[in-house]
């Protein structure tokens, strides 16, 4: 498998319910996503696929559903509906709290399956920098 890796930056808020320190307040990150594909075999100039196909379909997404949103557990909805209500601003749930951990299982095992399904790729590997010193990082276990 030849792996190809996009970088992708997005400015968001979110707040981990049940945390033991400070993360359990609602703050906001510049958070950077390296996605990784992987193909069999490159195309037929030479590539897994164009960068550029990544930030168009990956990258919409993200500025679509991440950037400049407050991401929340679906169990932090009553948070959500008054930030909502109050600055108008766009509420991403997740299933599971947004930590940095989750949004990589996110995006490797919910979304990118979903946006690349027409190419012959495959996302094998999500890396999520919330800050610059604290990333995490999920690859994909079946190849």
């Amino acid at each position: 498998m030849i792996i190809c890796t996009r970088r992708l930056e997005f400015d968001s808020a979110h707040r981990v319910m049940e945390h033991e320190s400070k993360c359990k307040m609602l703050h906001g990150h510049r958070y950077v996503v390296e996605a990784s594909f992987g193909a069999s075999e490159l195309d037929k100039i030479g590539r897994v696929i164009d960068f550029g196909v990544i930030r168009e379909i990956l990258g919409k997404w993200i500025d679509d559903n991440f950037d400049h949103t407050t991401i929340l557990f679906e169990k932090d909805k009553n948070l959500g509906e008054n930030i909502s209500k109050i600055t108008g601003q766009k509420i991403y749930y997740m299933a599971e709290n947004p930590t940095a951990e989750n949004i990589a299982k996110h995006l490797l095992k919910d979304i990118c399956p979903k946006l690349f399904v027409n190419y012959p790729i495959k996302c094998v590997g999500i890396k999520v920098h919330e800050t610059p010193n604290c990333s995490a990082q999920i690859s994909d276990s079946h190849e």
